[in-house]
């Protein structure tokens, strides 16, 4: 089938393409290095929208269709559609072929991003194999997002535009790797962790043994674990511990409670225990703790 080609720009589009000489002398700063764009924009209705690299690229290319409909293809594989409020990610050095279709034209908001910890922010989202879902009420900031980002390289590329630039992207990341619930179910495997977690939350004041826990969500003990910590970087036990000692922390900055009463309030009987445990996990005693003022 022939696929016809926008040859021109779209109306009302807005791109940017950082000189090279920009992005060679802001790569290098502290601030900036981990993460930096190479170029962003937006197209708004981009009918016949289509784009081939059979080399792919040297940068990350993150792609969020706002309206509309499109497709992509990595390394000549299945083709993957991709509908509205859809968010995906090219990798670097890998042939591509993306796209809008003919019938709904889309509207999509793109950055071209190089940097140390990239490939760290991007893991997980390069893992799906369908793009990711964004909310409207996560639509709404990722797009001021990228219209503050694109005002102020407008004005130009001095070093503070270029390092706020950089912490804003860094920003848009974090609201799509955390703030979606699509992406906190596929790592909490159907859910499972995401339960447990809450679970423990809920009951701060008892405790359970790894048994318990594992039944509660409905899997093995040996599968609860490996899952668990996978998703966390914890052990369930571990986990539990740091959210008694997270809440123990705030029994003695704001109550007059006795080390032995937050002790028996998060479930732990053993005063001795919750010392040690305490100290542990914060790096000193309950006593030295509640003497340190905060704020």
């Amino acid at each position: 089938m022939l696929i016809k080609k926008k040859a021109q720009g779209f109306s009302e589009q807005k791109l940017i393409v950082l000189p090279e000489n920009v992005i060679n002398q802001v790569s290098t700063h502290p601030l900036i290095r981990s993460l930096y764009l190479t170029d962003l924009g937006f197209f708004p209705n981009a009918e016949y929208h289509y784009r081939e690299r059979e080399a792919g690229s040297s940068t990350h290319i993150v792609i969020y269709c706002v309206k509309g409909e499109g497709w992509y293809q990595l390394n000549n594989q299945r083709k993957v559609y991709v509908q509205p409020n859809t968010l995906f990610v090219l990798p670097p050095n890998i042939a591509h072929t993306y796209g809008t279709t003919e019938k709904k034209p889309w509207s999509i908001y793109w950055f071209h991003l190089k940097g140390d910890r990239v490939p760290d922010y991007l893991e997980n989202l390069q893992s799906f194999e369908q793009p990711l879902a964004i909310s409207i009420n996560k639509s709404h900031k990722l797009i001021d997002l990228f219209h503050e980002c694109f005002h102020l390289l407008q004005r130009g590329y001095m070093l503070n535009n270029m390092i706020y630039v950089s912490q804003a992207l860094a920003h848009f990341l974090g609201i799509v790797f955390y703030g979606n619930s699509q992406l906190q179910t596929h790592l909490s495997k159907s859910n499972s962790i995401e339960m447990s977690i809450q679970f423990m939350t809920d009951h701060l004041q008892q405790s359970f043994s790894l048994d318990e826990l594992a039944s509660h969500v409905n899997l093995s003990k040996s599968h609860y674990v490996h899952l668990f910590t996978k998703t966390t970087g914890y052990t369930p036990i571990d986990y539990f511990n740091r959210l008694k000692i997270q809440l123990a922390s705030k029994y003695l900055d704001l109550t007059d409670l006795s080390i032995k009463e937050i002790s028996t309030n998060i479930g732990i009987h053993d005063s001795y225990y919750f010392s040690r445990l305490f100290s542990k996990i914060m790096g000193q005693s309950p006593s030295k703790y509640r003497k340190n003022k905060k704020g």
